[in-house]
């Protein structure tokens, strides 16, 4: 791995956990479309990698079949992991303080803006 390899793993992991804590969604939401478009991964490598990192906490079964088909990089998702805690601590710090009407608004733009692009990227 190189070092703008990881560079790009560790801010995925904190806008993930950021986004995580801030509006709750998946950080799925976030690391996939950014594994897919910014490190030119396979919808299915960057699904391993996002299930790989919750590994323990949720899908250990489906980590694995991932990792059968050879499209899980536990470095990878463990990088991930790590600073998607970090990035969920800041984003319920900064969500927290928000107004709920607003948050709200925040969630369904960013849910439409990642729809519209996997639907109509290339």
């Amino acid at each position: 791995m190189d070092i703008s390899t990881l560079i790009f793993l560790l801010l995925i992991g904190v806008a993930a956990g950021f986004a995580s804590g801030m509006i709750g969604i998946g950080g799925g939401i976030i690391i996939v479309p950014a594994l897919v478009y910014f490190l030119s991964m396979t919808q299915h490598q960057a699904q391993g990698i996002s299930i790989g990192m919750l590994l323990m906490p949720v899908g250990f079964l489906a980590a694995y079949n991932y990792y059968k088909a050879g499209n899980l990089n536990f470095t990878y998702s463990a990088v991930i992991g790590v600073t998607f805690v970090l990035g969920a601590y800041l984003g319920s710090k900064v969500s927290l303080k928000m107004d709920p009407v607003l948050m709200k608004k925040i969630f369904g733009v960013v849910i439409l803006l990642i729809s519209l692009k996997m639907i109509f990227g290339k």
